[in-house]
């Protein structure tokens, strides 16, 4: 309405919904917001800042797992209960409850589980270079979310994909929710290229 040029971008990574059109979008509204600004603080015109965001987000994909639902500040309590035993998979990152649960596991079987659904989803083979995002979604302590990318880490190892860069801690959460989501976006060197650019936000800054 002031006249300001704008162009969309949608972020549509999570795979946990099975129609790709209905996807909503998890932890690679982080790196796409990212490579946008690097694209953007470059001088790219608008077309090419949203042109070259949109094919970051298209080579992302995440999936979420959680332990509770946050506490909404609406409610004044959480957006979804969970039964004694049980883990939510697929949770959004504004307190939607997710796809399924199931019974609570081991966390190297839960990340397994995670890991083979996004694998899937963006096709990955030995050979492909990705960066990997563990985000805590605001109530899993730093210590647990290593645990969770130790064993991302030696899952794509095992299947020869290079993990190129990475982030681990909470970038993109739902308040107080108890875990994690998992994403990672296949690498080409036009977007490594945008991720290493220099950048100083609150959360990122290199």
């Amino acid at each position: 309405d002031d006249g300001i040029a704008v162009a969309p971008v949608l972020v549509r990574d999570d795979v946990s919904v099975e129609q790709p059109a209905n996807r909503r979008a998890l932890g690679a509204t982080v790196l796409v917001e990212k490579i946008a600004g690097a694209a953007a603080e470059a001088g790219r015109p608008l077309a090419a800042v949203a042109a070259v965001a949109q094919r970051a987000g298209d080579a992302a994909s995440s999936m979420g797992v959680a332990l509770s639902g946050c506490t909404s500040p609406v409610l004044g309590r959480p957006t979804f209960q969970l039964p004694a035993g049980q883990i939510e998979i697929g949770v959004g990152i504004h307190g939607e409850a997710g796809r399924r649960r199931m019974v609570w596991s081991k966390a190297d079987k839960v990340v397994e589980m995670l890991t083979t659904s996004i694998l899937h989803e963006l096709r990955l083979t030995a050979g492909a270079r990705v960066l990997a995002l563990v985000s805590g979604l605001g109530g899993t302590p730093q210590h647990e979310l290593y645990i969770v990318y130790r064993q991302l880490h030696h899952l794509l190892d095992k299947a020869g994909i290079q993990i190129e860069r990475r982030l681990v801690g909470n970038y993109i959460t739902s308040l107080d929710m108890a875990g994690c989501t998992i994403t990672l976006m296949r690498l080409d060197p036009e977007l490594l290229a945008l991720w290493d650019a220099p950048v100083r936000t609150p959360a990122l800054h290199w």
